[in-house]
C-alpha cells in the first residue's frame, strides 16, 4: 500500500503543483508585460488570465499532494517525525501564500486589464504588483524545501 500511496503523491506533486510552480513564476513578467500597454498587450492579458486559471485549478487538484502524502505518512508510521512536521508546517504555509497573496495578487492584475490605462485605478492595481514577483517566489522556495526535505529525510528511519 506504501508504494501505491507513494507513487500517487509524487505523481500528483509532479502533475498538480509543479503546474501551479510555473505559472505563478511567470505570471509578474507577463502581468508587468499586460499592464504596460503596446502592441502585444492583448496577447499578454490573454496569457496572464489563462496563468491566472491554471494557478486557480491546478491549486485545487494540488489538495490531493497533501492529503496522498498524510494518507503515505500514516502507513509508513512517520507522522512524528520532525522532517515530516516541517514538512507539514511549510506546506500549509506555501498553502496559505497562495491563497493570501498569489491569487489575490493575480487576481488584482487580471481585474486591472479591465480597467482602462491612464486611470487612477489603473495606476493603484500597477503599483499592487510590486510584490508578487517576491510572492512567487517564497511561495516556490517553499516548495522546493519540501522536496528537499521528502528526499533527505532527517532522521527517518526510512533509509534515507
Amino acid at each position: 500500500m506504501a508504494k501505491f500511496l507513494l507513487s500517487l503523491h509524487v505523481l500528483a506533486s509532479v502533475l498538480f503543483i509543479g503546474p501551479v510552480a510555473v505559472a505563478v513564476s511567470m505570471f509578474p513578467r507577463r502581468a508587468a508585460a499586460a499592464l504596460a500597454g503596446g502592441p502585444e498587450q492583448a496577447a499578454d492579458a490573454g496569457m496572464l488570465r489563462l496563468l491566472h486559471r491554471i494557478t486557480q485549478v491546478y491549486a485545487m487538484l494540488g489538495l490531493a499532494v497533501p492529503l496522498l502524502g498524510f494518507g503515505l505518512a500514516q502507513v509508513m508510521d512517520v507522522l512524528g517525525q520532525s522532517w515530516m512536521i516541517a514538512s507539514m508546517v511549510l506546506t500549509a504555509i506555501a498553502a496559505l501564500a497562495l491563497l493570501l497573496f498569489v491569487l489575490p495578487g493575480q487576481q488584482a492584475a487580471v481585474d486591472a486589464l479591465a480597467l482602462e490605462a491612464g486611470t487612477e485605478g489603473h495606476g493603484k492595481a500597477v503599483r499592487g504588483l510590486k510584490p508578487l514577483p517576491m510572492t512567487a517566489g517564497v511561495f516556490n522556495l517553499l516548495w522546493a524545501v519540501v522536496v528537499v526535505l521528502m528526499i533527505v529525510r532527517p532522521g527517518s528511519t526510512t533509509g534515507a
